[in-house]
């Protein structure tokens, strides 16, 4: 059995949940979500009780690994999309090196990072991008959008260990190295 898939999602005020055919629907005040689910797993809402249950459907028993990781990862889903629509989610990421900058202009991401050309990223709908300074923040509704996106950025310039240059996360350590040690 799931130990995570048992528990049940509590539905806040403000946001409405439905399910039609696969799919889970959530809005709230910060966007729509919809999310759709395999046939293993069936999602029930308790009106009642203002909350949100997964179970194995059946035929599948609680004894298929498969099956309990997707009620497990459903369960998950469901949740992040509810935190998603009430409160958001944000990465910030720093972009340090002499030189290097980015702006938004539009729904485009220009980073110049050292190389030739300015690196141009399209951001997607759903997601807000800011620059102060030297600090980029990605915010969203979408937990997996708002990973993915920036996780994208800090891949066109990953952090080096001896000058500290790159995109990184600003809650990241980068672990500096000593040089090569020149003379006798």
């Amino acid at each position: 059995m799931s130990r995570i898939g048992k528990k049940a999602v509590p539905v806040p005020a403000g946001v409405k949940i439905g399910v039609k055919d696969q799919t889970v629907n959530v809005e709230g005040p910060k966007g729509k979500l919809a999310l759709k689910f395999r046939p293993e797993v069936s999602v029930a809402i308790d009106e009642a009780a203002k909350s949100v249950s997964v179970a194995l459907s059946k035929g599948f028993s609680p004894n298929d690994k498969f099956a309990n990781a997707l009620w497990g990862s459903t369960r998950a889903h469901i949740r992040n999309m509810i935190e998603g629509v009430t409160k958001g989610y944000e990465k910030t990421l720093e972009v340090v090196g002499v030189g290097w900058t980015a702006s938004v202009s539009g729904k485009t991401l220009k980073m110049t990072l050292g190389f030739a050309n300015p690196i141009m990223m399209e951001i997607p709908t759903g997601l807000t991008v800011t620059v102060e300074k030297q600090m980029v923040k990605v915010a969203g509704s979408d937990r997996q959008l708002v990973g993915q996106f920036a996780s994208a950025m800090r891949s066109k310039r990953k952090p080096e260990p001896y000058n500290g240059k790159g995109v990184k996360y600003t809650t990241e350590t980068i672990t500096r190295k000593q040089g090569k040690q020149f003379g006798a």
